[in-house]
């Protein structure tokens, strides 16, 4: 990949963790307690594991579904 194309998309990937926050700093007030419990669960093993640099993407991304996946399906499930 071309080191211009891929500077644009790592801005257009800054851009999009920047909307993600602000989307959830919206939506967390409205969410219910258990909501915001299981919310904070997946996304701090997600962080944890994005911070073990040794870990591959791939495996960052099969333990969270594997972890999230239930509780995925519980929420739709409401």
């Amino acid at each position: 990949m071309g080191s211009e194309i891929e500077r644009d998309l790592e801005r257009q990937i800054v851009m999009t963790h920047e909307r993600f926050v602000a989307a959830m700093q919206a939506r967390v007030p409205a969410m219910s307690a258990e909501q915001k419990e299981r919310y904070f669960g997946v996304l701090a093993a997600l962080v944890g594991r994005l911070e073990d640099r040794d870990k591959s993407l791939r495996i960052i991304l099969q333990e969270t579904m594997a972890e999230a996946g239930p509780l995925l399906l519980q929420e739709l499930g409401r």
